[in-house]
């Protein structure tokens, strides 16, 4: 095993939570930083046009991963997307910048984690461009938040929509309550997309401190008497750390490298094969994503992202940064709560001015509208286990009763939607692959049958105060000196919202955490 350079950190992932980390511990510059990314870099023009995102599915920007089979999921095993480049999955995704509710953080119960406290956070990455009313965002940070420049004119149908089922504009989604309905906003400056490779390595690249290493796998955490000197590559390279190294791979990434590198389940890790180097069994327990179901209706205008692709769109995209290229096909929201006795939103409604089907890889038969219902907050929770050193995923969808039914009634309002005064004349018949489910029974069949992820898979490295969590507040692996996890996978529970905010919200965090403990010595 050949010895690289040694760093005072080395972080293992370059993705929305990695990108912020490495930015803001590498404007130290009394410190040396490495920042280890498997894939190569976010050249591609589809990841700077908001509305290509689907065009990176499945290449070499995408890790292409598939879960298990789902017992009650039609047996299925579905697609995951993950990003593969410089910006991970911000780099791929619909560009959704949208915090959860307060009720989340407060509901995770782990000290210097409630909303008030990563709230300044959040707002230490804004840089919100346009309205901000109340002062929701933050003003002076990397990554730009925007309207999208030119919403489809469904879009604002479907906010009609919403107004007349009784539902609350928001002037701003991301504040403490996201009850109600708004557009979406979105990490976007003047038409293209803003990563966190953007808002937060460019800036950086040309500090010394700093070294990008794409195209290098890491395979292992090197743990020698208790403590993190470094990191395995595929390559036979190690990269060391003289202070710590921090996993930010993500949900499934980094419990993924833990169980790998001996940290986890005893039993399972020397059932395939790992010496197990410490124990703590929860790693790669407690996962948990998003749910999307979708009702697909015909268009009878063609106003829809059908069209996005013409020749006139490029052009008008090109030459000025217009049209509609530059939606991030998920243009509204609406957050609801299914019975008055859920203490917050259960479920989110997207809108999409088109049909949006099989992650957008199956070319649609016509205009059609696409709305959307999103199980928030479930119950069911799967895991990342290991198949010799391969992972597995198996996020166990729809195990628990409850989540079919909060997904039952959120189909339901997306048909009243359609129905309302607003959308009606834009709503047409069932567009395949959607055949119409309108009963209990068809509806149930529909959301085993077609539901997909809405790529927002959380929670393997549990963060908490207790000692069978992986990681404590201060996002230290247990047991284990000297590496942290700062992603996604921290989370006790699944936000409801999107996933690309906690986790820039998260590194940025975890550079001050980092930070403080090396000036305390």
């Amino acid at each position: 095993m050949a010895t690289a350079t040694q760093y005072d950190y080395v972080i293992v992932g370059a993705g929305s939570a990695g990108c912020a980390l490495a930015g803001r511990l590498s404007a130290e510059p009394g410190v040396t930083v490495a920042l280890i990314e498997a894939g190569g870099p976010d050249s591609k023009m589809e990841i700077r046009v908001p509305a290509g995102f689907k065009k990176l599915f499945k290449t070499e920007y995408d890790w292409n991963f598939m879960t298990a089979k789902q017992s009650e999921m039609a047996g299925r095993r579905l697609y995951w997307p993950r990003g593969k480049t410089l910006g991970g999955s911000s780099s791929i995704n619909a560009q959704m910048w949208v915090r959860g509710h307060r009720a989340d953080y407060d509901g995770w119960g782990v000290p210097g984690w409630s909303y008030d406290e990563v709230l300044p956070y959040f707002q230490r990455a804004e840089h919100r461009v346009g309205s901000n009313r109340g002062g929701v965002y933050g003003t002076s940070g990397p990554l730009h938040i925007s309207e999208l420049r030119d919403p489809n004119p469904a879009t604002e149908a479907f906010l009609r929509a919403c107004a007349e089922l009784g539902m609350t504009r928001l002037d701003e989604l991301n504040g403490p309550s996201n009850e109600g309905f708004a557009q979406t906003p979105v990490t976007q400056w003047r038409g293209r997309r803003w990563s966190a490779a953007d808002a937060y390595l460019r800036p950086a690249r040309g500090r010394p401190n700093l070294t990008v290493l794409i195209r290098a796998h890491a395979v292992k955490v090197a743990i020698e008497d208790g403590r993190a000197v470094g990191v395995e590559c595929a390559d036979g390279v190690r990269i060391a750390a003289g202070r710590e190294v921090i996993l930010c791979a993500g949900a499934i990434g980094s419990p993924h490298l833990l169980m790998l590198s001996g940290v986890g389940d005893p039993g399972d890790l020397r059932a395939n094969g790992v010496l197990p180097v410490c124990e703590l069994p929860e790693v790669g327990r407690n996962l948990q994503d998003h749910l999307a179901s979708g009702i697909i209706l015909h268009c009878p205008r063609d106003i829809t992202l059908t069209g996005a692709e013409s020749l006139a769109n490029l052009a008008r995209y090109l030459l000025r940064r217009r049209g509609m290229l530059t939606s991030n096909v998920g243009e509204a929201v609406a957050f609801v709560r299914t019975t008055p006795q859920e203490p917050a939103p259960d479920i989110e409604l997207i809108f999409a001015p088109g049909p949006f089907a099989d992650h957008g890889l199956t070319p649609p038969p016509g205009h059609g509208l696409t709305i959307a219902s999103i199980l928030l907050q479930p119950e069911s929770r799967g895991r990342i286990t290991l198949d010799g050193h391969d992972v597995v995923i198996d996020p166990a969808y729809l195990t628990s009763p409850a989540d079919l039914r909060r997904q039952v009634a959120g189909l339901r309002l997306a048909l009243d939607l359609f129905a309302t005064d607003a959308l009606a004349p834009l709503a047409g018949p069932p567009m395949s692959p959607y055949w119409g489910a309108r009963t209990e029974e068809e509806l149930e069949r529909w959301i085993r049958e077609r539901s997909e992820t809405l790529y927002h898979p959380v929670g393997t490295c549990r963060m908490g105060t207790d000692p069978a969590s992986v990681v404590d507040p201060e996002l230290r692996v247990r047991g284990v000196a000297g590496l942290r996890v700062a992603d996604v996978s921290v989370m006790p529970v699944i936000n409801r919202g999107h996933t690309h905010a906690p986790a820039v919200m998260i590194g940025e965090k975890a550079a001050d955490l980092i930070l403080a403990d090396a000036e305390a010595g």
